[in-house]
């Protein structure tokens, strides 16, 4: 397992992150095998949000794992807030009273990291910055972050907060590249030139914002998996398996492998439910595939490289 430095924290983080969004299809015990075995490969960091499973994926983990302090201090643990029943909410009464929700469904007197989930367009930045230090002060959340944020409302935030921003949680996978294809294929007439993030793998990188890559297997906006999907991708599934039997992993390590090549160091979310799953994915968190090999993968996905 290879581990990175979120910038401007003291967390030494796994590069593979156990999500929990769909722990509550789990029993107690297999909850406990799933979340045991992550900590057997060496994922430390754990991702949750209060919407998962409407707070059962929190009580969940909780009783699963038997919190207590002994197994908290092995853990990087990271929440969300800011979705409601159909709409978003970053006003300081909810984003205080959604982290004492987490806590106590957690077990847990703090949180090393919170993100807010999704754009709030009725955000008021000093509101949430109120919050934010509420949090800090009493000792509640170590760091803050957010989730699915272009760079114009990071800048936004980062005007009115303190504290550093150090994580936007984003989706990516070889199947959903918007986050490079511009930068490939700039100033060329064509759809993948077509600047759809602000540029937000750029600013992150400069900015010292950990990316983390949700739905790491999929295409589209949950439109399932491209592994082993030949009918839609037939090519991208040939390069990966070559690949794969080359390094003696899975598909799915492969998949992993390609995200924690880049540079940036991206950390990879897993959504899985399934140990053996769980096991091949971080079977490819210290793979570093040659330059040729990220980019043949790239193009077997139907990109143009010119």
């Amino acid at each position: 397992m290879k581990y990175i430095n979120i910038a401007n924290t003291d967390l030494q983080a796994s590069n593979i992150i156990m999500g929990n969004m769909r722990l509550p299809q789990l029993s107690v015990a297999e909850a406990e095998n799933l979340i045991r075995s992550a900590m057997e490969e060496g994922i430390n960091f754990f991702d949750h949000a209060d919407i998962y499973g409407k707070g059962k994926s929190e009580e969940l983990f909780s009783e699963a794992i038997q919190m207590n302090s002994s197994i908290r201090e092995k853990m990087i643990l990271q929440s969300k807030c800011g979705i409601r029943n159909g709409y978003f909410d970053f006003s300081k009464e909810h984003i205080v009273e959604s982290v004492d929700g987490i806590l106590k469904r957690l077990n847990t007197e703090y949180l090393d990291i919170l993100l807010l989930h999704r754009p709030d367009p009725l955000m008021e930045p000093a509101e949430v910055a109120e919050a934010f230090e509420e949090l800090h002060n009493s000792g509640k959340v170590k760091y803050f972050g957010v989730s699915n944020h272009n760079p114009a409302q990071i800048e936004l935030l980062q005007k009115y907060i303190p504290q550093k921003l150090v994580v936007n949680q984003l989706q990516f996978s070889i199947a959903h590249t918007p986050m490079i294809d511009s930068g490939i294929t700039l100033n060329m007439k064509v759809d993948q030139s077509i600047n759809r993030d602000m540029s937000v793998l750029e600013y992150s990188r400069l900015n010292d914002i950990t990316i983390q890559a949700w739905s790491p297997y999929q295409h589209g906006f949950f439109g399932g998996s491209f592994l082993g999907d030949v009918e839609n991708y037939p090519k991208l599934n040939e390069v990966v398996d070559n690949i794969a039997e080359k390094y003696g992993v899975t598909n799915t390590a492969i998949a992993t492998a390609w995200i924690t090549r880049h540079p940036a160091n991206i950390q990879v979310v897993l959504g899985t439910t399934k140990v053996e799953r769980l096991k091949d994915a971080c079977q490819g968190s210290d793979i570093r595939l040659t330059r040729e090999e990220w980019n043949q993968i790239y193009k077997a996905a139907g990109n143009i490289i010119p």
